[in-house]
């Protein structure tokens, strides 16, 4: 230990160039980094690995700002340690096109491990990101190779212990015992209503402690740097427990308005600069000022970084000698690369199969892919039975201490937790070895909204299981049948959302889901069983959309996904049969994969001179961009046998397709809805 007026300096230069920053930008967020400021210094100078000029090193250390409004706190650290994030770069803050956005995104900024913001969010990814150093670290150290020890710090405001995703997480990681994983609690009684006494007022400690984490306390955050270079070491020291430091600090440190809300979330004013910068011995006259021997100081322990890669870079070419099996599945892990022909193990159908429900497709896809898909990581929301997420011979993560598993394990038990789920899959994506999948019935990843949010934002590969996905789970009601959840899902950008018809439909949406490094999939699948169907395959469903049944001088089109596609195959019938009406019918399973085709092709599907009519037991809301009438289910759903009470039958289909083409007869060159002036806004 040992600090001295260089570590001063340091800690005032960061609080500084957060109070410029805001000032300059007229918006942001000064009091936390200013509060934080001395624990950040002693992090990241005396305890983190990591390499600047390499920024996705395996084994370095992963930081979470949690609170992620502070994140000039964030930004100067990276910019002093030599990060490519310039001084041009601070003074852009909050600019559009910058890449030091309002709150941090991993993808834009090089040294942000994930994009934080929404409160409690950062911290369940930072357990995700514990959880994913724990596997991987089971999965390919050996004896004298520990090629993945790193841990995972995050910093946490009150705010994300207000919000319910943080217990969530919190919870579930003291039950895995993750002592990887070290959170700093900016413990300063403020939030944007004020006082924190207002509304949060629990023993925060004692309830840390009942989840099964170390909680240690160090009184004085903005002065004693000793003590919490000894909170960080116990820490660290700690192996079956997760910690959480209270950290009492006061927010806006050395403002006129420290202590006070006023410096949580505005620019400090030009009377309060001048005297911050003359108290803590700057030139007010100057802005974003950094001197030279901060610079010395922190490019120092970035060096040390670099030769620490240096020498895990030599551990790994010894490895490769020793473990050549094991170093080529890392290696290619780390690329984003899926093993070459993996593909071949998913499943395809012919109509001579029975029909299957497409949860239970699901758990066959997960069945034949897990031995050639090693970095296959999933689990369920206390639903393992319903959403059929687990494969046979599979073990659960979980701590060896407890029995029931250990970390090698690629089954997570998640508990009744979605949000947190949603959340913690958000890091395990982001650590970079591992593919998350998660399972829940549909109508409660609206619980996760926020995390699959994140996930969209953040361009990160998760994967919903997403079973019961309509009234045709019946009796449970209408409390479990979702109805706007595929509405609200949809208008996620950078979101996928597939609801498979049958098997090859599927398989070919584990592909696209599989495949989509950069995007995150939800699986919408149903419980009630679906006929393998005529004309389907896994090459026409990865386009999104495609023609099931093409039909010569069609009157009508009719568009459908999932459980309701075999039924308008049965109304095609119908209508020919008993009207002399002849229906074309289009699977719909992707929108998005659907929207990425070629205009010609998807006019193709959905052409111009023939009016078309969805159907789909959910909100019609979006289905106005492919169809021109729509079919489906505008109000909450019913409890009892799902085909008791409304008209999804070839019949009640037929009536509707046949007002569609009468309403449409007399209308000159029907124009497909495709075919518009513009089809997005940017």
């Amino acid at each position: 230990m040992g600090y001295g007026e260089i570590d001063r300096l340091a800690i005032n230069t960061i609080r500084l160039l957060a109070v410029d920053a805001t000032f300059a930008s007229n918006s942001g967020h000064p009091g936390a980094p200013m509060g934080m400021a001395p624990i950040a210094h002693v992090l990241w100078n005396k305890f983190m690995r990591f390499n600047p000029k390499n920024p996705k090193w395996l084994n370095r250390d992963r930081f979470v700002l949690s609170n992620g409004h502070g994140c000039m706190l964030q930004y100067a650290l990276l910019h002093l340690f030599g990060y490519a994030v310039s001084m041009d770069d601070l003074k852009a803050f909050r600019k559009v096109d910058s890449i030091t956005p309002g709150h941090p995104e991993a993808h834009d900024t090089p040294g942000i491990e994930v994009t934080t913001g929404p409160l409690g969010q950062g911290v369940s990814n930072a357990v995700g990101l514990a959880m994913a150093q724990a596997h991987t670290a089971a999965i390919f150290n050996k004896p004298g190779f520990d090629l993945v020890d790193n841990y995972t710090y995050c910093f946490l405001g009150d705010g994300c212990l207000m919000e319910g995703v943080s217990s969530e997480a919190s919870s579930l990681a003291g039950h895995l015992q993750l002592g990887n994983l070290i959170c700093i609690w900016d413990d300063n009684h403020i939030s944007i209503d004020g006082n924190t006494n207002v509304a949060f007022t629990e023993d925060v400690p004692k309830r840390y402690e009942a989840y099964g984490w170390q909680v240690l306390t160090v009184e004085d955050g903005n002065n004693d740097l000793d003590a919490m270079e000894a909170a960080l070491q116990k820490a660290r020291e700690c192996k079956d427990k997760p910690t959480l430091i209270q950290l009492k600090t006061i927010i806006g440190f050395g403002s006129l308005q420290q202590g006070t809300h006023g410096v949580h979330g505005s620019p400090l004013k030009p009377d309060d600069i001048k005297q911050l910068k003359e108290k803590f011995g700057f030139n007010p006259d100057e802005s974003f000022a950094v001197p030279q021997q901060v610079y010395d100081l922190y490019g120092k322990h970035s060096s040390e970084g670099a030769a620490l890669e240096e020498e895990w870079n030599k551990l790994l070419a010894k490895y490769a000698e020793s473990f050549p099996k094991e170093h080529a599945d890392l290696t290619r892990r780390l690329k984003g690369e899926l093993p070459q022909g993996w593909e071949k193990a998913l499943p395809t159908y012919t109509t001579s199969d029975p029909a299957i429900a497409s949860r239970k497709l699901s758990e066959t896809v997960l069945s034949k892919i897990e031995g050639v898909l090693p970095e296959l990581l999933g689990g369920s929301a206390d639903l393992t039975g319903s959403n059929l997420t687990r494969w046979k011979e599979a073990v659960d993560f979980q701590h060896k201490a407890t029995g029931l598993g250990d970390y090698t394990g690629r089954y997570i038990r998640y508990g009744v937790r979605e949000h947190g789920m949603g959340a913690i899959m958000n890091g395990l994506a982001a650590y970079g070895t591992i593919i998350p999948y998660g399972g829940t019935f549909l109508n409660f990843v609206s619980y996760a909204a926020g995390a699959v949010r994140l996930s969209a934002l953040s361009r990160v590969r998760t994967i919903w299981v997403a079973t019961h996905d309509s009234i045709g789970l019946g009796e449970d009601g209408p409390t479990h049948q979702p109805i706007e959840t595929l509405a609200h899902l949809r208008a996620i950008p950078n979101n996928m959302v597939w609801r498979p018809a049958d098997g090859n439909e599927t398989s070919g949406a584990y592909y696209v889901a599989l495949s989509s490094q950069h995007t995150p999939s939800i699986l919408a699948l149903s419980r009630q069983n679906l006929p393998q169907l005529e004309g389907s395959s896994v090459e026409k469903a990865i386009k999104g959309g495609y023609v099931l049944k093409e039909v010569e001088g069609a009157n009508i089109t009719l568009v459908s996904t999932g459980s309701e596609v075999s039924i308008c195959v049965e109304a095609a019938q119908y209508l020919e049969e008993k009207h002399n009406v002849k229906a074309r019918v289009v699977s719909l399973p992707c929108f998005e994969a659907f929207d990425l085709q070629s205009k010609e092709y998807r006019l193709s599907v959905l052409p111009d001179g023939i009016p078309s009519l969805s159907v789909e037991v959910m909100s019609t809301m979006g289905w106005e961009r492919y169809t021109h009438e729509q079919f489906g289910l505008n109000r909450f759903g019913a409890s009892g046998a799902y085909k008791d009470k409304f008209e999804f039958t070839p019949e009640g289909i037929s009536k509707r397709a046949l007002a569609t083409i009468d309403f449409w007869k007399d209308v000159p060159n029907v124009r497909s809805p495709l075919n518009r002036a513009f089809q997005q806004m940017i």
